[in-house]
């Protein structure tokens, strides 16, 4: 085949995704250097478009980043006035008080957010600073000079749904080029991944976890409405079948967030995520807040769980690993956005000092030197051993020695040393003819929706015709081995309905309805088999978020 011609752009630094820590990136390369050119490429149709996240805020990364946000009309208005945690029974509850919890687990002073509005804020001071911003350019490879990375493939469209080759109104794209490439993709970025497994960056880290974490936005009866309550629980319905957990944020407008997080080291491959979440709103807590209200919006995506143990090496030859890419996830704080902007300001720094020096397509290392020895290592340091104690020896354990080795972390000491993970989320699964079958309420379609009718609430959408973004390694797997063995947990571990298998016996067969797709990732991560691969769709393509 001819090789593809391609325009090339050339810049300074080169981000890919315009999350968090890709704009701060952004912001204070700018900040440093009003000359210095910079490029941020982002999937979505807009920004914001992909971004989900819980969300409340520890502003001490906006504060690092841009000292004078209060006074910039951020998006951020609603202070943490109330902190409430629950232990859920199927029927009712405990309050755990606030008093035992160690002080890093407060959210004094922390504010409810919509991530995706604070990301569209800072795409604006970002472009006021001169940053170059491209949504629905979706970069489809990295390009490569020896053994650096020099840049990426962006905005390519035109592939035959069926070969996969330029098909007749093929549009190449544009290499863009950069001294460095930042990837800020998000939790499981599909160059990130191939970066990880090229330059072995993971070797002598422990495996990344994930968990996936789905929510909905209700309006409420205003007389049930808290402005700043935050109410986290665990217990119910879970149990003992995984770990995890809920959020319950009240922000303004009568709105409150509703999400509902699933680890996915479960081993019951009959266990089905996303109907636990619709489950957990009949609790009568759930039920009677929301009862007279209506959902507005619903999306997913997986985050990362592995911490402190699980941060790859962060660089390369050319590029840096920033934010949800890395891994930067405070699990029992059930915060990163505060981090994936000091990794953003610290990746900045490093990349600005060395072309200053004349250097370019080297391995940052200052960057990973600060991230491991500055705020955000001491940050995931201090609970490192929550999420190995929870995968070991459940709730309890990880609530009473997780809780005890936080405290002792406020003053250097540890009751554990570093606990290390063992399997991946995928090799955790279980056969499915050691578990029985879980039984599922149906939706009410009053506070439990199925999943094809809440997914138009993600506004999602993908141009049919193109090749589909989850490619099959062998498309015999899902029927020849996980369907016998895992009884193809596919069907229930993606959040938007997006895998089905029809018929029965010989019969059977797999579909993929990829338009469904919330670009959660879940499926890359879950696979037992390790069979599905999750590619960058055409941009623009996915969900469309409006304020998640």
């Amino acid at each position: 085949m001819t090789a593809i011609q391609r325009e090339k752009m050339d810049y300074d630094v080169v981000i890919v995704g315009a999350g968090p820590a890709g704009l701060s990136a952004a912001i204070r390369l700018k900040q440093l250097d009003p000359e210095r050119s910079v490029v941020v490429l982002e999937k979505g149709s807009e920004v914001g478009a992909h971004i989900l996240s819980g969300a409340v805020l520890d502003p001490s990364g906006l504060d690092a980043l841009l000292p004078d946000w209060r006074s910039m009309d951020a998006p951020i208005k609603v202070p943490v006035r109330e902190d409430n945690f629950y232990m859920l029974g199927e029927a009712g509850k405990i309050r755990i008080p606030n008093w035992p919890m160690p002080p890093l687990m407060s959210n004094h002073g922390n504010y409810i957010v919509s991530m995706a509005n604070v990301c569209r804020w800072m795409a604006g001071v970002a472009e006021g600073l001169g940053v170059e911003i491209f949504p629905g350019m979706a970069c489809s490879e990295l390009v490569y000079e020896g053994e650096t990375v020099v840049g990426v493939v962006a905005g390519e469209f035109g592939r035959d749904p069926e070969t996969r080759e330029p098909g007749p109104s093929y549009e190449p794209g544009m290499e863009l080029r950069g001294k460095y490439v930042f990837l800020s993709e998000g939790v499981r970025g599909s160059l990130a991944k191939e970066v990880i497994a090229k330059y072995q960056l993971s070797n002598g880290h422990c495996p990344q976890k994930f968990g996936l974490g789905m929510k909905e936005i209700w309006e409420i009866d205003p007389a049930k409405h808290r402005e700043g309550t935050v109410t986290h629980t665990m217990g119910w319905p879970l149990g003992k079948n995984a770990g995890g957990g809920s959020f319950i944020y009240h922000l303004e407008n009568n709105q409150v967030y509703v999400g509902f997080v699933v680890h996915l080291n479960y081993a019951n491959p009959h266990l089905y995520p996303y109907m636990e979440f619709q489950r957990f709103k009949h609790h009568p807590m759930v039920a009677d807040l929301l009862k007279g209200g209506k959902r507005v919006a619903y999306g997913a995506r997986a985050i990362s769980e592995g911490g402190w143990q699980s941060i790859p090496k962060m660089v390369a030859p050319g590029v840096a690993l920033l934010g949800c890419t890395a891994g930067l996830v405070n699990v029992p704080r059930i915060k990163g956005n505060h981090n994936a902007m000091l990794s953003g300001k610290a990746a900045a720094e490093a990349a600005h000092a060395a072309i200053a020096a004349g250097r370019q397509g080297d391995e940052l290392t200052t960057y990973e030197t600060e991230v491991r020895s500055g705020p955000i290592g001491k940050d995931l340091k201090k609970v490192r051993n929550v999420k190995p104690l929870w995968s070991r020896y459940g709730l309890v354990a990880s609530l009473m020695g997780g809780g005890l080795d936080m405290w002792l972390n406020t003053v250097g000491l540890t009751a554990f040393g570093t606990l290390k993970h063992k399997k991946s989320d995928a090799a955790a699964t279980g056969l499915a003819k050691d578990f029985k079958p879980i039984d599922y309420p149906r939706p009410d379609g009053k506070l439990s929706f199925d999943r094809l009718t809440n997914v138009a609430f993600s506004f999602t959408n993908h141009d049919e015709n193109q090749p589909a973004h989850l490619v099959l390694k062998d498309p015999a797997i899902p029927i020849a081995v996980n369907l016998p063995k895992y009884a193809e947990p596919a069907q229930r571990y993606c959040p938007a309905g997006v895998y089905e298998v029809l018929g029965e016996g010989q019969d059977a067969t797999f579909r993929i309805n990829f338009q469904n797709c919330v670009h959660c990732k879940t499926c890359d991560i879950k696979d037992p088999s390790q069979n599905i691969t999750w590619t960058t769709p055409m941009g623009g393509g996915g969900p469309n978020y409006p304020n998640m």
